[in-house]
């Protein structure tokens, strides 16, 4: 009886080996759920970043205000009823010096 007990402890001890210190066992398994759901958020961000430019595509398809937002800023372009101004910051001069008294005039 005593063998048969002996047995069973090797072979559970053996068993719990596997699982928690063998290479496929606890460990890859938090590793995997891990990794999934570094995944599964890249994948929510790419969605994301598909919807949109789906809905950049819809808007260039079918409406005028974003082409026209496009040629003003990427291409600098005014419509025909507009007027172009360009504001041109004013030159740095050089800041003059109050002047000093000399001893003598004191």
């Amino acid at each position: 009886m005593k063998w048969l007990a002996a047995a069973l402890a090797v072979t559970i001890l053996l068993l719990q080996y596997r699982v928690w210190l063998a290479e496929d066992g606890v460990r890859q398994v938090t590793g995997l759920r891990q990794a999934v759901a570094a995944q599964r958020a890249e994948n929510e961000q790419l969605a994301e970043r598909n919807r949109q430019l789906a809905a950049e595509v819809r808007d260039l398809k079918t409406g005028l205000d974003a082409l026209e937002e496009r040629a003003r800023s990427d291409l600098g372009m005014i419509a025909r009823n507009e007027t172009f101004y360009q504001v041109v910051p004013a030159p740095a001069t050089q800041p003059t010096r109050a002047p000093t008294r000399t001893a003598a005039a004191r």
